[in-house]
């Protein structure tokens, strides 16, 4: 059987995750955020105060990536780094007034992606790919 990349699910996503960020990317740029950080920010308006390790678990990527992508963004005044009461040897990442700050700009921003990459699909479409990709990446975190 012949190898077709219109009907193979890991390039379409890819394919479709690299315009997304590309987007996401030219809407946060004006913020003075990347993707990457804006991922990490989500997580952290939702729950301040994680460790490095949870950010990791939740956001699916490599250890050395998380912690390159929070030096920036200590770097940048986005978050402070302290050390953990109950375990010295982790540091809880906080957001700073900086990125609380920038939580309406930037969930705007990404609102505004989603709705212009989603522009071509019906309200039903929209929930039911929502709905496959969550079940996919469930999937994926299973195996």
């Amino acid at each position: 059987m012949e190898f077709a990349k219109s009907h193979s699910a890991g390039f379409l996503a890819n394919h479709m995750a690299r315009l997304f960020a590309n987007g996401l990317q030219r809407r946060l740029k004006v913020l003075g955020l990347a993707p990457a950080q804006f991922m990490v920010l989500l997580e952290l308006w939702e729950e301040d105060g994680l460790t490095q390790v949870a950010l990791v678990e939740r956001l699916d990527v490599e250890q050395a990536t998380m912690a390159n992508t929070l030096t920036r963004m200590e770097r940048d005044g986005l978050i402070q780094r302290k050390p953990s009461q109950s375990d010295k040897r982790s540091k809880l990442v906080f957001l700073t007034q900086k990125a609380q700050m920038l939580q309406r700009d930037a969930t705007e921003a990404a609102a505004a992606q989603n709705a212009e990459a989603l522009a071509g699909l019906g309200q039903d479409e929209r929930e039911a790919l929502l709905k496959l990709m969550q079940k996919v990446i469930s999937t994926m975190r299973r195996g």
